[in-house]
């Protein structure tokens, strides 16, 4: 494993990392590699083992075999010197419900090791607030906000310390599709400073949008870890939609790889070269041009495998 002071190297790597539950394997033998800079997407459905996975990571919960490393040192051993480095959010955020959001990263910031002054406190918490999109000003207590709101406050409490490392379980639940752009491009800027993000969650497309590099946990296997862009790199193949679809299969033959209603999946190096062959033999060509999968399918094509 690598050490936490190699800039190319792991800030979390995990070795067979298993854990059970009488004679469930909730996670099982997982090898994880996240490297320095990187934005992770661990993805997998519900009950898949990922929300157990970073607990295991953060010490909440022993693993029953193998090994896990966080920033270069071990965990749960460790945890003491690793939790104050990173910052995190796992399931449903914590917070006293009768006080403000402010109060309670108040709370949270005076348990840290930073004696800062208190205006240099206070700045702090209103721009980890001003960060998530919650206002400084709102005194109104926690428990009468939303589960989006209780959402960006957890992240909130994730960032107070300026972490280089951010795991982070579902960080968009309950949040709208302007609050999940939102939070998408917080995290984007987070890791453009520096922070390396680990980021749990079943939205696909959404991690399609932001990640480097992906793990897919099935049934507490890992059964993909790869560069995002080595997942989504060209097919070889040239997607076709025409209205005349019998007719273009039956015109290129074996080059067509696949048809479902007016699209075809053709073997082509040329999109535009094929092009101008089907509209001089008069077919009528809706779109064309390079196919690539989208990383729902790759999963699903690697769950049917596994």
């Amino acid at each position: 494993m690598t050490s936490a002071g190699d800039v190319n190297g792991h800030v979390i790597c995990t070795q067979a990392l298993t854990k059970r539950y009488g004679e469930l394997r909730a996670v099982d033998g997982v090898n994880l590699e996240v490297r320095t800079g990187d934005v992770y997407g661990f993805l997998g459905a519900n009950g898949s083992g990922k929300t157990t996975t970073v607990r295991m990571l953060l010490g909440l919960v022993l693993p029953t075999s193998g090994k896990a490393e966080v920033l270069g040192m071990p965990m749960p051993s460790a945890r003491r010197s690793v939790l104050p480095r990173i910052g995190s959010l796992v399931e449903s955020p914590a917070a006293y419900p009768h006080l403000s959001g402010r109060a309670n990263l108040a709370l949270l910031d005076a348990t840290g090791s930073d004696r800062s002054r208190r205006p240099v406190r206070r700045t702090r918490i209103a721009t980890a607030l001003e960060h998530v999109g919650l206002d400084p000003a709102d005194r109104r207590p926690v428990r009468t906000y939303s589960q989006g709101m209780r959402q960006r406050l957890g992240l909130a409490a994730a960032l107070m310390r300026r972490p280089k490392l951010l795991i982070l379980d579902e960080p968009t639940n309950g949040l709208d599709p302007q609050g999940i752009q939102e939070i998408r491009r917080l995290l984007l800027q987070l890791n453009d400073d520096g922070t390396t993000i680990f980021l749990s969650s079943h939205l696909l497309a959404e991690i399609q949008q932001m990640c480097t590099r992906v793990g897919v946990l099935r049934d507490g296997r890992l059964i993909v870890q790869e560069q995002l862009d080595t997942l989504l790199q060209p097919t070889g193949l040239v997607t076709v939609r025409t209205p005349d679809a019998d007719r273009c299969t039956e015109l290129l033959g074996a080059v067509v790889a696949s048809v479902a209603d007016n699209k075809l999946l053709v073997r082509a190096d040329d999109p535009a070269r094929l092009n101008a062959y089907l509209v001089g033999e008069g077919l009528r060509v809706d779109e064309i041009g390079p196919y690539r999968r989208t990383l729902e399918e790759i999963v699903l094509e690697a769950e049917a495998q596994a």
